[in-house]
């Protein structure tokens, strides 16, 4: 909670510190995010993630160093993570005790079941962005910048059935019986708190109401430190396309 509060509050202090300026806005923005696991390791517990799709939604201030560049600073709820159908790997370390002294343990068994990893994060961009107008009332417009994330959940919810084997060509099972895979696991322990990353897009805004602007929006981010805390994990990079409509008024 201490690091959400010192996001929103680098939040207040930023539209503090830009309140003399004329061309300070402030508003809102939501649409989707359609996120997915980029695996940057060989490890089968990483690998083969698709898209999904999840809420992306926040608040977003910028300020006007001239008629044409701005800055940008935004604190988003962004949704993360991805799917994974059919072939899953599971690390076996945490289940060799149950296997007798000399049994040869692979390092992963696998099973087919469906799996969607739900990861939730506030995002902090700050973000140069620059105008291109056309028309009385119209721009085009370029966005890009770093941003930090703070972990608030995660959550893989798996379902299906299946048994489990030793290797990934299903010829030796584990287990007398296939087992149920239904269900929903917090790992958010598994997870590192913090990530930082980068951020664009562009998009197309109208002046309405003396000078408020709506705005349509077009971009993506991607986050520069694997999530897993443990190697055995693999390594993933989140990731997203989102798109997102907002309104910003003049303060």
């Amino acid at each position: 909670m201490k690091r959400i509060a010192f996001c929103l509050l680098f939040f207040y202090l930023f539209g503090n510190l830009c309140s003399g300026q004329s061309s300070l806005r402030l508003g809102i923005k939501g649409g989707i995010s359609i996120p997915n696991l980029k695996s940057s390791s060989d490890n089968p517990v990483s690998k083969g993630w698709s898209s999904r799709q999840g809420p992306y939604f926040g608040a977003v201030i910028e300020m006007g160093i001239n008629k044409r560049l701005y800055v940008q600073a935004e604190l988003n709820y962004s949704s993360q993570g991805g799917k994974k159908n059919g072939t899953q790997a599971i690390a076996s370390a945490p289940y060799a005790n149950f296997f007798p002294p000399g049994t040869t343990v692979p390092d992963y068994f696998y099973a087919k079941y469906n799996n969607e990893a739900k990861l939730n994060y506030l995002e902090l961009p700050v973000l140069l962005k620059f105008y291109f107008p056309f028309g009385e009332n119209f721009s085009f417009f370029v966005t890009g910048g770093p941003y930090v994330a703070y972990l608030l959940g995660a959550k893989d919810v798996t379902n299906g059935l299946s048994n489990v084997y030793f290797n990934d060509q299903f010829a030796e099972p584990v287990l007398p019986a296939a087992i149920s895979f239904d269900a929903t696991s917090d790992v958010q322990g598994n997870i590192k708190n913090f990530n930082i990353g980068i951020q664009g897009g562009i998009g197309f805004a109208c002046n309405i109401f003396d000078k408020n602007n709506l705005f349509f929006s077009a971009g993506g981010n991607y986050g520069l430190i694997p999530i897993q805390k443990d190697k055995i994990n693999g390594k993933s990079n989140t990731g997203a396309a989102t798109i997102t409509l907002g309104y910003l008024i003049v303060l």
